[in-house]
């Protein structure tokens, strides 16, 4: 299947996103005031296929809200991660983190040039995202880097 479009959100997309994240059981918290930060990626009807966004920290990024609909490919998720890694250039991002409790996806992020980062050497910034206080409580958490 072919690669789809993909382009970055914007506001008139928020209820489509919204709709197309609840229905994979993620909060949409915060997506609102980030939308510009967020990239989705159509097939060729305009449905969303999948989607990765970045909540914005001053010059510090944190990945999440990662969705692929089960028609997406493998290809689909490396294009994504390689367009999600230019918006992060183009918003004059310093760093990208994400946040994971799956274990099995070390080993793509680390092709992709992430670092395993411990929570304590984490940006204080980080600490007022919702989204890691809650993967802190999440057993077996851990947090990746990439420097820009």
């Amino acid at each position: 299947m072919e690669t789809g479009v993909v382009r970055c959100a914007q506001l008139e997309d928020m209820d489509r996103l919204a709709a197309f994240l609840e229905a994979a059981n993620l909060s949409t918290d915060g997506i609102k005031d980030a939308i510009e930060y967020f990239l989705i990626m159509e097939n060729d009807s305009g449905d969303i296929k999948a989607t990765l966004g970045i909540e914005p920290h001053g010059e510090v990024g944190l990945l999440r809200s990662l969705v692929m609909s089960a028609s997406a490919s493998e290809n689909d998720l490396f294009v994504l991660f390689e367009q999600i890694l230019m918006l992060a250039r183009d918003r004059n991002l310093n760093s990208l983190y994400l946040a994971s409790n799956k274990r099995n996806s070390l080993d793509f992020f680390r092709l992709l040039g992430f670092k395993q980062e411990e929570t304590e050497q984490l940006p204080e910034v980080l600490f007022e995202s919702d989204h890691v206080k809650h993967i802190l409580t999440v057993d077996n958490s851990f947090f990746l880097k990439l420097s820009m």
